[in-house]
């Protein structure tokens, strides 16, 4: 799959977008993880959905503040989160929605994100119905709203072994979104799998790992062609 993607600006963030060969008015935004927006295997899924036919936008949701490393202390974590709330991204998204729908003539959008992203995701359809899809993809759930009344159809992507989400939160999610949630939604686990395994192309070196991965890419793939 070919990069296609290149930088640009809009407006106080930067971001980077990708688009298919092809006319689109259908564009997806994709959240980061706590890695931030220049990480390859984020913008590789980017690049897969416009080769899915559609235009993809990964903006720097952390406003140039420095993403997590995997050198940094983990003592510090819940500290450095606090200024990067994953609630705290409604002006960067309106702001994206904006360019998009002038500068791109999307008509029709969705929205999905991994971990921290994953949990903005959660945070974004429950305030934004002009998102037509969401997908969050191991949405580290200590970082989500407590509401799950969701404006419209979200699929929810979880790892059986995930050591930032452990399977009864998971469990108590799908709970309150069949108590409080009235569009469609589904919740799915993937066995074996650890957080991060969807967007981590790691498929060469596990190889059975393989088939969860390209079974996750391609039921997201697939909700958001039901949807947009």
């Amino acid at each position: 799959m070919a990069n296609e993607g290149h930088e640009v600006s809009v407006e106080h963030i930067r971001a980077y977008l990708t688009k298919p060969p092809h006319h689109t008015d259908k564009a997806i935004i994709v959240i980061h993880d706590v890695f931030g927006w220049q990480l390859p295997n984020t913008r590789y899924i980017a690049d897969m959905l416009a080769s899915n036919g559609y235009i993809a936008i990964l903006p720097d949701f952390y406003k140039g503040q420095a993403p997590w490393t995997l050198c940094d202390d983990w003592a510090t974590f819940d500290d450095w989160l606090k200024t990067r709330d994953s609630k705290n991204t409604n002006r960067e998204t309106e702001v994206v929605l904006k360019y998009l729908k002038e500068q791109c003539h999307a008509k029709e959008i969705g929205v999905i994100g991994f971990c921290w992203g994953g949990a903005a995701v959660h945070h974004l359809m429950l305030r934004y119905s002009e998102f037509k899809a969401g997908v969050s993809i191991y949405g580290v759930i200590r970082f989500q709203e407590t509401s799950c009344e969701l404006k419209n159809p979200t699929f929810f992507i979880f790892a059986e072994n995930d050591f930032f989400i452990p399977l009864d939160q998971v469990a108590e999610l799908e709970q309150k979104l069949k108590k409080q949630c009235k569009t469609n939604f589904e919740v799915k686990i993937y066995p074996r799998q650890t957080h991060g395994f969807v967007h981590r192309k790691r498929e060469e070196s596990y190889p059975q790992d393989k088939p969860f991965i390209e079974e996750a890419r391609k039921d997201m793939l697939n909700w958001l062609k039901k949807y947009i």
